[in-house]
């Protein structure tokens, strides 16, 4: 039965992330209608608009029944074990000012655990698909984390949530992590990192405090490609959480990355 509906929804996913992501390559960079959304200067678009009505009409033709929570509309108020979370347009920011780094992602959970993640970047065509126990994929092709011989040189990224955007320990553990590492990155569209980190090409997430309608699609990526997903105390990170701190890598780098952002946060003194 769950495999069933798995199967079902996936077919449904695929067919209603390329069409909302036609919607956000036919409009990009091009005048678009734009307004703040809350008090952190976050903004919505049209376009965010019109590709959410996509999706959740396919959703909702095929699994009445089924709970929502999308970025835009909210949750639909159902009570069921499955529940859908759609990010219509990850990275809007970006979107709005001709930056071409954004994805829509579409997660299918099961008793608070991701089972089916869609991720779709219109302007390159990668379509990511991960489902449980089945591996991740990019246009078919199977993904792999990858180990770096040298994970100092490696390039990571960071994911924070609005909230706390000027988190003093944040602001603390950021400027640590840039000292420890080649590179790090800050997209502005978190599924991207975390499909990135899935496919190879780059080496580890830190996120502090960020949860959303884009995340769990992106851990079941990761995870499903081999990779680890811990909170900052070691601990495998499963189920959904409202405030999570979390780092993601390849499974033999988790001592250097606990240390790291342990040091990071003030919490052992920095050894050399």
């Amino acid at each position: 039965m769950e495999e069933d509906i798995i199967r079902v929804a996936k077919k449904i996913s695929i067919t209603a992330i390329l069409k909302a992501g036609q919607v956000a390559k036919d409009y990009f960079d091009k005048g678009i209608d734009l307004q703040e959304k809350d008090i952190y200067g976050d903004i919505v678009t049209d376009v965010d608009h019109k590709a959410e009505k996509i999706i959740l009409d396919e959703i909702m033709d095929v699994f009445p029944e089924h709970q929502i929570d999308s970025e835009e509309s909210g949750n639909n108020g159902k009570t069921s074990d499955w529940l859908w979370m759609i990010d219509p347009l990850d990275g809007t920011n970006n979107f709005a000012i001709g930056l071409p780094i954004f994805s829509t992602s579409i997660t299918l959970m099961y008793r608070s655990e991701p089972v089916l993640g869609v991720v779709y970047e219109p302007l390159v065509n990668r379509l990511y698909i991960t489902s449980k126990e089945e591996g991740s994929f990019c246009n078919n092709e199977q993904l792999q984390v990858k180990k770096k011989e040298e994970i100092k040189k490696g390039t990571i990224a960071w994911i924070q949530g609005h909230k706390v955007q000027n988190d003093e320990n944040a602001v603390k553990l950021r400027q640590h992590l840039d000292l420890h590492f080649k590179r790090m990155i800050r997209l502005w569209a978190p599924t991207l990192q975390w499909c990135m980190l899935a496919k190879g090409d780059i080496d580890g997430i830190v996120l502090y405090n960020s949860e959303g309608d884009d995340l769990y699609s992106g851990i079941l990526m990761v995870k499903e490609a081999g990779g680890i997903v811990i909170d900052f105390e070691g601990n495998p990170f499963n189920g959904m959480n409202e405030e999570p701190y979390l780092i993601a890598c390849h499974p033999e780098h988790k001592e250097y990355f606990l240390r790291v952002v342990t040091e990071g946060l003030g919490l052992i003194e920095e050894v050399n």
